[in-house]
């Protein structure tokens, strides 16, 4: 809808909400950038004191919990190197790189 702008002259409501929109926030394992749906992850995880948390995809999430237990979480902190080091999560990570970022799929179940 147009509206009358108060310094004279039209403008196009959808054309302002499109250029003011902030730049997609990377996400703190894959670094793609993240879509719609955003999860907010505590790398260090809540039950072992963590306070901190980093934006995320889902999938990415998912593929933490069901690869690591809250302690190998904690030892890693906030140092995405480490996790990324583990060759599954780099597999993973390499198979996603090219997805779109709001791209979901069920994740192999955790093999604890």
């Amino acid at each position: 809808m147009a509206r009358k702008h108060n310094k004279g002259g039209w403008r196009d409501d959808d054309e302002d909400e499109a250029s003011a929109a902030p730049p997609p926030v990377p996400c703190w394992l894959c670094g793609r950038p993240c879509g719609e749906t955003l999860v907010w992850h505590h790398p260090v995880p809540k039950s072992r004191g963590g306070r901190e948390t980093v934006p995320m995809h889902p999938i990415c999430q998912n593929t933490l919990i069901a690869n690591f237990t809250n302690s190998e979480l904690q030892r890693a902190g906030m140092d995405a190197s480490q996790l990324l080091a583990n060759p599954t999560i780099r597999k993973f990570v390499d198979w996603v790189a090219n997805k779109d970022p709001d791209f979901n799929a069920s994740i192999a179940k955790k093999g604890r």
